[in-house]
């Protein structure tokens, strides 16, 4: 089966199924140009749903935003409660927009530290899409690679520890990716040009190519997307054979 874009040709084969997009230089973007902080912020999630809508027609079937780190709470209080604020909206238009588009939304990471408002809002846009799957689109919100295999590991004392030994495949099962259907990542794109990872779903990725891209994420288009995915088809993955 062949993808064509562009007038360029590709193996469908060679499309990911779960692409991460680290949106990186929100802030960076918005000094640059002059405005506060919060626009560049406003802008980068303002892009979120045209990539997904990019990503359906590429045949992705995941994408992944990291749109808060367990980091982040290190932030201004002020810029921390402005983010809430703005995630709290735009989880309201996320569902409306899934809800139109058969779009499942999930939420991996912390739920017990964003606000109340916020952390109701994210549930009932699970339930209401849980349903869907012409795209998974996974928010990673007060998320942590580190923190994610602490819980995990945490889950599994608590549950599984005494009646059987854990590997690979079964710890897998106490991940927040457990319900994707491709929990692990075959490309993650990483904006503003930084070359790290910071730690993003350090367990999944092992395997994962990476694109580092010079754009802050607000200048980053559906076509600088669509590049990453041809880049990515280009590429031999050989998972040590």
């Amino acid at each position: 089966m062949i993808f064509q874009v562009n007038k360029t040709k590709y193996h469908m084969q060679h499309i990911p199924k779960h692409v991460v997009i680290i949106p990186d230089g929100n802030r960076r973007w918005a000094r640059e140009k002059g405005l506060q902080s919060f626009q560049g912020h406003v802008r980068g999630f303002e892009l979120v749903m045209d990539l997904g809508d990019k990503a359906h027609e590429m045949g992705v079937k995941v994408l992944t935003i990291w749109a808060f780190s367990t980091e982040n709470w290190k932030r201004s209080k002020k810029e921390v409660n402005f983010l809430m604020s703005l995630f709290s909206k735009k989880i309201d238009e996320y569902l409306e927009k899934a809800l139109e588009k058969n779009i499942r939304i999930i939420h991996i990471g912390r739920k017990d530290r964003i606000p109340q408002v916020l952390r109701d809002k994210i549930v009932q846009a699970e339930q209401k899409t849980a349903r869907f799957s012409k795209l998974h689109l996974v928010i990673a919100l007060d998320y942590g690679g580190r923190d994610e295999v602490v819980r995990a590991f945490n889950r599994f004392k608590i549950k599984d520890s005494g009646f059987k030994n854990l590997d690979e495949e079964s710890f897998g099962s106490y991940l927040d990716t457990k319900d994707l259907p491709y929990s692990n990542p075959d490309l993650v794109i990483r904006t503003s040009g930084e070359f790290r990872t910071s730690g993003f779903m350090i367990w999944q990725t092992a395997y994962s190519e990476y694109i580092f891209v010079k754009k802050y994420f607000p200048d980053f288009s559906v076509e600088d997307f669509a590049e990453c995915i041809r880049e990515y088809s280009r590429r031999t993955r050989r998972f040590g054979k």
